[in-house]
């Protein structure tokens, strides 16, 4: 209990800091999952048809998850400096596999019959995509986008070992202090204002589903 009021202490003497804070974070993971979402989308109807383009993206995204992210920060630090910049460049990298394999899945799962019925009406590839395919495809691609959102938002904490901002300067500061007045009360902020603002950003991210995704679609 004691610690609880201390870290509520904590964190009322600094409000305007700690706002501040998450919303530099926070706008690392909104510049990661939009244009993550725009290439990852694009990619995926292009490869959705052609086989051996779409095993090779995906197997590609998915060996950027097994690079340990420290490493990847860095690996862009020679070639854009320290700062923000190497943990956008890595984060992108790390969100592109669960939004174009849901891409995929999703352009997958739209039923051949209402495709051909599609044609039958008249409709042409373009019209076809726009509205009879993505729109279906739409609640599948929209889960991808929001386990890609909780993937930056968590691993964007540690961009501060790299010269970013973010949340992570509270971890990395209560623990450089581990044992010293309020370095607990640091590592916490920064902890549990992570894991707030993944679950806003998940929240502003279900209702924008709702809201673009058809009628007969949603749950």
């Amino acid at each position: 209990m004691d610690g609880i009021i201390s870290w509520i202490d904590y964190i009322s003497g600094r409000p305007d800091e700690i706002l501040e804070t998450t919303w530099d974070h926070a706008k690392i993971t909104l510049i990661v999952v939009v244009s993550a979402t725009v290439f990852s989308v694009l990619l995926g109807l292009f490869v959705q048809s052609r086989p051996t383009l779409r095993a090779l993206s995906l197997s590609l995204a998915g060996i950027f998850l097994t690079i340990p992210s420290l490493a990847l920060f860095a690996i862009f630090i020679p070639i854009v400096g320290i700062g923000n910049e190497p943990a956008i460049y890595a984060l992108f990298l790390y969100a592109i596999l669960p939004i174009l394999r849901n891409t995929v899945t999703g352009l997958d799962s739209v039923p051949s019959a209402v495709v051909e019925s599609a044609k039958g009406m008249g409709m042409n590839t373009t019209r076809q995509l726009l509205q009879i395919r993505i729109p279906l495809a739409w609640p599948v691609i929209m889960a991808g986008v929001r386990i890609s959102s909780l993937i930056t938002v968590g691993i964007a904490a540690i961009a501060v070992l790299v010269g970013g901002d973010g949340l992570g300067t509270y971890i990395q500061g209560g623990l450089t202090r581990l044992g010293l007045p309020n370095s607990l009360e640091s590592v916490w902020t920064g902890t549990v204002f992570t894991v707030l603002l993944g679950l806003v950003l998940d929240l502003v991210l279900a209702t924008f589903q709702r809201f673009t995704t058809t009628k007969g679609q949603r749950l």
